[in-house]
């Protein structure tokens, strides 16, 4: 399975992280950026999902295409890194500027690089 071929936009995310003391969140997240087969980043507020993947490295991902009927990726993932700026943080914020709002591409402060641990469709 060729990892950016998974991803179409129209679609909804949803990445789960814990914390260190094993308080869950989950959150709505975009199609992530696909680095290379093995690695995906996105743009993070400071928000409850950037601490816990700081505290706990650990998280989950799951897309449902917009395509349906069961079609869509799930993710178990391991954060790497994380970066304050460069050209993809840019990137990412201009997009949410964008699309978004303004004050919603101001709120991204970190690119988060995750290895992809395992790649498994919905069904």
């Amino acid at each position: 399975m060729k990892l950016e071929e998974q991803f179409k936009e129209g679609g909804t995310g949803v990445m789960a992280t814990s914390g260190a003391g094993g308080a869950v969140n989950t959150a709505v997240y975009a199609v992530p950026r696909v680095i290379d087969e093995e690695t995906v980043a996105w743009g993070m507020t400071e928000g409850r999902t950037y601490r816990f993947a700081k505290e706990n490295p650990h998280a989950s991902y799951i897309y449902f295409s917009p395509d349906g009927n069961g079609k869509g990726i799930r993710l178990t993932l391991e954060l790497t890194n994380v970066e304050t700026s460069g050209k993809l943080l840019e990137e990412i914020r201009a997009r949410a500027s964008r699309t978004v709002n303004p004050q919603a591409g101001d709120a991204v402060k970190y690119l988060a690089c995750f290895r992809v641990v395992e790649a498994r469709p919905l069904i």
